[in-house]
């Protein structure tokens, strides 16, 4: 690890788990805790609770759990460190490399930093050099205005060798490490983009990590270079150690405050559409960076919002990777949409010219096998006996892949209404197209549930509420309870856990450390729970003494079964603790008690040996 583990708690201590909260949930005090609306899945009566002392969360509807550096990974979506950094920014602490941290660490930072410069380089040569003018033509032209490009910090490279090497002094690691340039053959330094227009990409939190680059059009088609080759319309950065094309999303630094608030994503195909939607009212838009729709991209929007609409032009989204959507909205359990845009229309011109009919596109989005249909049958010829057979044949190749059956039944009634054929049949062709996939180049699709955490164990009453008097009650209290008391694996390891005086918080780490999910995740629900005071501490130590005396007991008799131990010894035994457990409620229960903890703990002893 690279910051010692003393900063790490201290971060923890300086952040108030309640205020770094409430700035995204609104949260509401009750009793000694506080509780909200679960913002990991939906619900209309808060099952989420904070405790402000320990500095935990736990909701009990999915079992979400964690402190202030967990809170700050799972919302803004940052690693370990970079939610840790971010943390101690907010409380004003200054963290420190500890000795073993490695040169990859360190090379990383010197990118970060690099990048950040770059893009701040780029920028002001947009807004203030000569040389950017016509770059700023064009992006008026697009309907991009200096406060747009400033608010996605849009830049400019010039049409120089190594301007940004040279003025940023950026040696070759550097370049290299970052993706902003080169050593040509020459062995000079050389900048990867020139006379573009540049297109900061951040991550989540509002990093710069790479960096996209427009060529401006020129009156006809693209001039070629004196090599012969032709310049593409966009340049990226390749692959770095801060930048992954796959896991990240154009403008989600952006965006994701409206993702959220509206419960929706809107992914487009390139920097200039995304902006668009910004300017239309729709400030909810991401791009993938150069490369498909894929999993990864899935998986982070999935953590967003659970509706997702392809905004692509026409042809593009027709072409998408149907088997791979079906998959990823059961997987991820999200809705995938598809706005219909006018032919020939991407949203950048449509925001331009009519930015209500962009909205409309995305209020009316289709889901996608709906669109993918209306894409057959549009394209058919629905006036001959032959069209629409060819039209009903496509059709069903598209129905089969979904893998929903009750889905495809749906859709099949609508084509019986506009293809006139008989449901019957179709139902059948359809049917036997989605039972041999491989034979039509239809992929199957797993059922691959992920639930966020693992359903929860039935716990015994009685070791739960000794539990929670421990983690709340004064520090004697766990002198009242012995590990024998605890029947339940889990909730014994707990209270072992507990009785060594550490904070609840660190053994909740221990535990998780040690893969030891279920307990971590109980002592987080204990935390975070209310302390009934009326709970009568003597009542639920006999609940647990009468429950181990019972099972102590069974095992009593199998070593009498098994020869450990005569007859008349365990006869004896038997009687002397079924008579100190009904004296447990008595006016004697005190010396009752002692009697069977000494009992029970010899017990555990001889079987520990």
């Amino acid at each position: 690890m690279a910051i010692s583990e003393n900063e790490i708690a201290q971060v923890r201590s300086a952040t108030d788990i309640v205020a770094l909260i409430s700035e995204t949930v609104a949260l509401k005090r009750t009793g000694q805790r506080w509780t909200g609306l679960c913002p990991f899945h939906g619900e209309k009566t808060p099952s989420f609770s904070v405790n402000a002392e320990e500095g935990r969360y736990y909701c009990f509807g999915c079992r979400a759990s964690g402190d202030q550096i967990t809170w700050v990974r799972e919302t803004q979506h940052l690693d370990f460190m970079d939610a840790l950094r971010q943390l101690a920014d907010r409380a004003g602490i200054e963290l420190h490399e500890d000795a073993n941290a490695g040169p990859e660490r360190k090379e990383r930072q010197e990118a970060m930093v690099a990048m950040d410069r770059a893009v701040a380089w780029y920028h002001e040569r947009l807004l203030s050099s000569p040389d950017a003018r016509p770059a700023r033509d064009y992006l008026r032209s697009r309907g991009i205005s200096g406060d747009v490009a400033r608010q996605f910090h849009l830049g400019w490279a010039p049409d120089e060798w190594d301007g940004l090497a040279k003025s940023l002094n950026l040696n070759e690691k550097v370049l290299s490490a970052t993706g902003l340039g080169f050593v040509n053959k020459r062995d000079r330094r050389q900048d990867a983009l020139r006379a573009r227009v540049i297109f900061p990409i951040f991550d989540p939190s509002g990093k710069a990590i790479a960096v996209g680059g427009r060529i401006l059009p020129t009156s006809g088609n693209q001039e070629p270079r004196s090599d012969g080759r032709v310049e593409p319309k966009y340049k990226n950065s390749p692959e770095t150690p801060i930048y992954s094309k796959r896991r990240t999303l154009y403008a989600l630094n952006f965006a994701k405050d409206d993702i959220i608030k509206s419960g929706e994503i809107i992914v487009c195909e390139g920097y200039t559409d995304v902006i668009a939607f910004f300017t239309a009212g729709l400030p909810r838009a991401v791009a993938t960076c150069g490369t498909a729709l894929g999993e990864d991209h899935f998986r982070i929007m999935r953590n967003f919002a659970k509706r997702i609409v392809l905004a692509y032009d026409a042809d593009s989204a027709g072409q998408s990777a149907a088997a791979s959507v079906y998959q990823w909205e059961r997987q991820h359990e999200v809705d995938v949409a598809v706005a219909k845009l006018p032919k020939g229309t991407d949203p950048a011109e449509l925001a331009q010219r009519d930015p209500a009919a962009l909205r409309l596109a995305i209020e009316q989005a289709v889901p996608f096998l709906r669109f993918r249909l209306d894409r057959v049958l549009e394209g058919a010829n629905l006036t001959t006996a032959e069209g629409r057979a060819r039209a009903a044949e496509a059709a069903m190749d598209v129905l089969a892949e979904h893998p929903s059956e009750l889905v495809r039944d749906q859709y099949i009634q609508d084509l019986v209404g506009r293809l006139g054929l008989d449901q019957n049949m179709l139902r059948a062709r359809v049917r036997d197209l989605a039972k041999s996939p491989r034979e039509h180049g239809v992929r199957e699709i797993p059922n691959e549930p992920a639930p966020r955490r693992p359903a929860k164990s039935p716990m015994p009453r009685p070791g739960l509420e000794a539990l929670r008097l421990i983690v709340h009650g004064p520090v004697a209290m766990k002198e009242r309870f012995i590990a024998p008391y605890f029947l339940n694996e889990v909730q014994r390891d707990i209270f072992e856990a507990l009785s060594t005086n550490q904070r609840a918080n660190d053994l909740i780490d221990e535990f998780e450390r040690r893969g030891e999910e279920e307990e971590a995740l109980v002592l987080s629900e204990l935390v975070v729970e209310e302390l009934d005071r009326s709970f009568d501490v003597t009542a639920v130590v006999a609940q647990l003494i009468r429950a181990a005396v019972r099972a102590e007991r069974k095992n009593l008799n199998r070593d009498m079964l098994e020869g450990r131990i005569s007859p008349e010894l365990a006869g004896a035994m038997d009687r002397d603790v079924e008579e100190r457990v009904q004296l447990l409620e008595t006016d004697q229960g005190g010396a009752a008690e002692n009697d069977l903890r000494k009992w029970l703990l010899e017990r555990a002893s001889l079987t520990s040996s």
